[in-house]
């Protein structure tokens, strides 16, 4: 009887020592994880944070988190004052992490809503380098004109005229430490660094003329106004160009 109660105690000992090392165990996991890996830390969102969230109102949405650095996209920041004066350009997901390109100038951001489209009218969108966009300049409202290149044999046309373009994403990115001070002292314009995402509204013939100059061939933009000339355009060749 009395061997029976003591190997009752011990193994009651046995069990209470186990639990113990398991909770120490799953307790140290993520420092094991992390164990010989380099970490950084990064600003995470604790909760939904609307577009156009001024940069300023995000100290209570966020945490600094410290993840692997093969975890952690280029831009990830570790603090607000990278991007003090800005505001989102897009809404933030509970979980993710913060990013420079997440952030937009004000103003230009104001640039980017989208302008009510015509009825009758339907939206394409072409994905354009700044050089085929007048170098970025091209804002919602603005009329534009299409201009399609093909090859075999090489032509190129004026196809559309007056096209109302309703949005424009992309382009821009956050200017670093000092760019911004360094282009307003040389009263410069800041330069696309990305490609842009124009929507444009049009209707059905326009439509196809547009998708399948984007598809098998360049498109360009021209600014255009509803005072522009219309006349003298046709279908350039390489016989033609020199005329």
């Amino acid at each position: 009887m009395r061997r029976r109660v003591v190997a009752a105690v011990v193994a009651v000992l046995l069990a209470a020592v186990g639990g113990v090392l398991v909770l120490a165990y799953a307790s140290t996991a993520d420092q094991r994880a992390l164990a010989g890996m380099q970490t950084v830390d990064v600003l995470v969102t604790t909760a939904t944070v609307p577009q156009d969230t001024a940069a300023e109102d995000l100290r209570d949405l966020v945490r600094l988190q410290q993840l692997p650095a093969m975890a952690v996209p280029d831009g990830a920041l570790s603090t607000l004052a990278e991007v003090q004066g800005l505001v989102t350009s897009t809404e933030l997901q509970p979980g993710e992490q913060v990013l420079a390109a997440r952030f937009a100038d004000p103003a230009a951001q104001a640039q980017q809503s989208e302008v009510e489209v015509p009825q009758g009218l339907q939206q394409v969108s072409v994905l354009l380098d700044p050089q085929r966009v007048v170098g970025g300049e091209v804002a919602p409202g603005d009329l534009v004109g299409v201009l399609i290149s093909l090859d075999e044999p090489a032509r190129t046309h004026l196809a559309l005229q007056e096209v109302l373009v309703t949005r424009v994403q992309g382009g821009y990115a956050p200017p670093a430490d000092g760019e911004a001070e360094e282009a307003a002292a040389e009263d410069a314009a800041p330069l696309p660094e990305s490609s842009l995402l124009v929507t444009l509204a049009v209707d059905g013939g326009q439509t196809e003329r547009l998708v399948f100059g984007a598809e098998h061939g360049t498109v360009w933009l021209s600014l255009q106004d509803e005072d522009v000339d219309q006349s003298d355009t046709d279908v350039i060749t390489d016989e033609e160009v020199y005329e």
